[in-house]
């Protein structure tokens, strides 16, 4: 599975922005999609997973209530809809995706497709 982040950009706080990624390769139906994110010097972190099914969201507290995560199966594209967009929420957006229950979704050791990501960058 190839994965493929767009949408960054540089946003003013309490803008929006949609980030995208598409999968090629493989249709991505039967896998569960997260978002991570990582700013230099600091581990990666979890922002928002989708399990395969999409019954089953997860959102890291630092972003409920402001971000939605979505899966388009049949255009295999997973969105992440951020609001309200805060300066600390600048850093580099990944995908990332995985088959199967492997652990769970915050941690990224347990992802095994990442896109190269895009960068967010929210100015105050």
């Amino acid at each position: 599975v190839q994965l493929q982040a767009s949408g960054g950009g540089l946003v003013q706080a309490g803008g929006s922005l949609r980030l995208s990624c598409t999968a090629s390769g493989r249709t991505f139906s039967g896998y569960a999609l997260g978002w991570f994110r990582q700013t230099p010097g600091k581990e990666r972190e979890f922002v928002a997973a989708v399990s395969w099914s999409g019954n089953s969201i997860y959102y890291a507290d630092s972003v409920k209530g402001r971000f939605t995560i979505s899966r388009d199966n049949a255009n295999n594209t997973v969105y992440l809809q951020m609001n309200s967009l805060k300066p600390e929420d600048t850093a580099r957006y990944y995908c990332a995706a995985r088959a199967g229950y492997t652990g769970k979704y915050s941690d990224p050791g347990t992802m095994a497709y990442w896109g190269k990501g895009t960068q967010v960058t929210v100015s105050s």
